[in-house]
């Protein structure tokens, strides 16, 4: 896999902020995981978290969507403040999410897993629907009417993928996508994300895989114990950076 992006192309299409997370304190009981964490995300862009396990990835992402709600900060998106609502309402605003543990309905088809999450169309996108998601992920519209719990890895994660855009997105937030799949499928996934963006979903995304994030992202964080400690274009990323915080 090599990276798709050049340094003259991997600028967002706007310098308009979608998304902003600012000085985010988050707490699993009484101890801090989060620590003053700010990034921002503009229009059109895909943006990376990058850390070792347990550095803070999927507790952001869990506080972005009010499931840990924050103890302090401020997230907006599309300038409304997000922080002290609720998931669906933070999913009905137009923000999507993909767990690490998918979290499909295994007793459920794969057409009955992509109705339960669709929403309403926005304006100036064109709305998700079963058949244009089967030409996204061509090996589930071989099998629409096959159980969740049926289908393989790869397939599952292609399906939780698929279940979020039923909510027609804005913004899709991917919780280490690539991890436990096969390399041909993290190939086919990888340039499933490329494709979402060139259709205008801005993407956020935790990742270990180095390369897969190269491919598919404009700008990488690095997070380590809850904090932001370095921040650059993904592709520019110095080795020495990636030798200190991922051990790379």
């Amino acid at each position: 896999m090599q990276p798709a992006a050049t340094k003259e192309n991997m600028k967002p299409q706007t310098d308009e902020i979608m998304f902003e997370v600012d000085s985010v304190n988050s707490f699993y009981g009484k101890a801090q995981v989060l620590f003053d964490l700010s990034f921002v995300v503009h229009r059109g862009e895909a943006v990376v978290l990058l850390g070792r396990n347990g550095a803070g990835k999927s507790t952001t992402f869990k506080s972005i969507m009010g499931i840990l709600p924050p103890a302090s900060g401020r997230i907006t998106f599309n300038r409304t403040a997000i922080q002290d609502l609720p998931p669906h309402q933070t999913c009905g605003l137009g923000l999507g999410y993909v767990p690490e543990d998918r979290r499909i309905f295994t007793k459920l088809t794969i057409m009955e897993n992509l109705e339960v999450g669709r929403q309403p169309s926005r304006s100036g996108f064109e709305p998700w629907t079963p058949a244009r998601l089967f030409e996204l992920f061509p090996n589930l519209g071989e099998k629409p009417h096959q159980y969740g719990g049926h289908i393989s890895g790869g397939e599952q994660q292609m399906l939780t993928i698929a279940r979020s855009l039923m909510g027609n997105p804005e913004l899709i937030i991917l919780d280490e996508p690539s991890e436990g799949l096969a390399p041909v499928i993290v190939d086919q996934l990888a340039q499933t994300i490329c494709k979402l963006k060139a259709q205008g979903v801005s993407v956020i995304l935790a990742e270990q895989n180095l390369n897969f994030a190269r491919f598919v992202c404009d700008r990488a964080y690095i997070i380590q114990q809850g904090r932001i400690c370095y921040e650059n274009a993904v592709a520019e990323l110095p080795q020495v950076i990636l030798e200190k915080y991922l051990s790379i």
